[in-house]
């Protein structure tokens, strides 16, 4: 898994073997070995990786594409958690794995934002109200 996602970001990235060893400090064949699945580099070289690559390093080291759709690796704090039918009443069901992740309850109060341009966005009604609230501080002073 590791030596796919490296490959993969690197190329997303547009970079070459040689501009990812420059920006850890090794040889274009150490980042050729790591590729090739010979080798895999230390910790900290991993650490920088992932910032380079802006994804978690859990995601560098153990990301599988089966996971999210068959999609590449997500961008650090981004999710996919697949899709949701909506029913005869506009009702969803979100999936667990969100629910868990986010922390929602059964029966707690979602606010649905929309953008014409973006898209719809769901945010917890208490989070928002927080919002909100700082927002209409920044406009008062």
């Amino acid at each position: 898994m590791f030596k796919d996602n490296l490959v993969q970001m690197r190329k997303l990235h547009q970079m070459t073997q040689e501009d990812v060893a420059e920006k850890l400090g090794v040889s274009r064949q150490a980042v050729a070995k790591w590729e090739s699945g010979e080798t895999i580099p230390d910790l900290d070289k991993c650490r920088v990786l992932a910032e380079i690559f802006e994804v978690t390093l859990d995601d560098l080291a153990n990301y599988e594409a089966k996971d999210n759709l068959g999609l590449g690796l997500p961008p650090k704090g981004k999710h996919i958690f697949g899709l949701v039918t909506v029913g005869d009443k506009g009702q969803i069901v979100i999936p667990a794995k969100a629910r868990k992740l986010f922390n929602i309850s059964p029966g707690e109060q979602l606010m649905v934002l929309g953008d014409e341009t973006q898209g719809l966005a769901i945010i917890k009604s208490n989070t928002f109200l927080e919002i909100a609230e700082h927002v209409k501080a920044m406009t008062e002073v």
